[in-house]
């Protein structure tokens, strides 16, 4: 029998999670019965156990907001899917679990050659990483953006796709070791994070005038990104993993002109049309296809040891990514 992670109540995600074992299902008409290969364990999906997360599910819930998994059987009626074709799975589905049945019409295939474990994290921080370099700026070919967290998920998605579309980083990190890393995986300019950043970034880029910064750090980090900015320029901030308030110059307001705005990627899908969400997938499961992304993994569990799992999730100093399934 599959089995599925589920919380009952909202609490610490190691002592509120548990397995338990799913019904056998078949199909029925419109449906696929899918074999879950590979989950993430997302911020977003600890913030939702922890009941910390704007959405809430009904309880019992299963966790899990993205991932891939296989084709096993299709139901009556079902075409342009078949048996071992990798699919992306849906929101709502709950991905920490090793398969069931989901609606046809909400997968979407992966194409083959890309690796599984870059289709089952497509969805999140590179989807979010796509959205901000589109959606506030209007791309200028050779223009620049700046970041914070650039060895972050999304900060590395932001690297890769900005390549793609002829954009520039500046990508401020905290230790230095980083910095060679990500010059490497295609970073333009490269920063310690501290309060030589806004000459450098000045130097670095010959005095360019950014329009677009990141950020997903909060307090001095996330003023240090708004003052690398022109005249008109936008923050857009996504997170706040320092966990600090942001602290916001009046002077970027009055003579500057800074704009600081939010996002949030479930709010842009709650609002998206489907024909948006599955050309953004397209363009990006190319892109992971041709190796763009090259996301750290750290360990992959067993749905079983879910408990270690989410306690190797929450650590610091982790070599990359935590996942559920099979292995790579």
């Amino acid at each position: 029998m599959p089995k599925a992670v589920v919380y009952r109540q909202y609490g610490v995600p190691a002592e509120t999670v548990e397995v338990v074992d799913l019904p056998a299902a078949a199909p029925g008409p419109g449906q696929v019965l899918v074999e879950n290969v590979l989950a993430p364990i997302n911020p977003a999906d600890l913030n939702t156990v922890e009941g910390k997360y704007p959405v809430r599910y009904p309880l019992p819930a299963t966790p899990g907001v993205e991932g891939v998994a296989t084709v096993a059987e299709v139901g009556p009626g079902v075409t342009g899917f078949q048996p071992g074709q990798a699919v992306l799975l849906p929101h709502g589905y709950g991905t920490w679990r090793e398969g069931g049945v989901v609606e046809a019409e909400s997968l979407f295939p992966v194409p083959e050659g890309v690796p599984y474990a870059e289709a089952a994290m497509i969805k999140i921080n590179p989807c979010t990483a796509w959205r901000m370099l589109h959606d506030f700026v209007a791309p200028q070919p050779g223009a620049w953006v700046v970041q914070n967290a650039g060895n972050s998920g999304v900060g590395r998605a932001v690297i890769a796709i900005a390549q793609k579309i002829g954009l520039r980083t500046v990508s401020l990190v905290r230790r230095p070791e980083l910095i060679e890393e990500l010059t490497a995986a295609g970073g333009d300019v490269v920063l310690l994070d501290d309060d030589n950043a806004k000459a450098e970034i000045k130097a670095r880029t010959e005095g360019a005038k950014i329009y677009l910064g990141l950020n997903s750090v909060g307090g001095e980090s996330a003023t240090r990104v708004a003052n690398a900015l022109a005249q008109g320029g936008k923050v857009i901030t996504f997170g706040a993993m320092s966990r600090q308030p942001m602290k916001i110059p009046t002077g970027l307001l009055i003579f500057k002109d800074i704009r600081f705005l939010g996002f949030w990627m479930t709010r842009w899908y709650q609002s998206a049309t489907e024909a948006d969400a599955r050309a953004m997938y397209a363009e990006l499961l190319g892109m992971a296809r041709e190796g763009a992304f090259k996301t750290p993994i750290d360990r992959v569990y067993p749905v079983t040891e879910i408990q270690e799992a989410v306690t190797r999730a929450l650590q610091g100093g982790r070599a990359g990514k935590v996942l559920l399934g099979k292995g790579l």
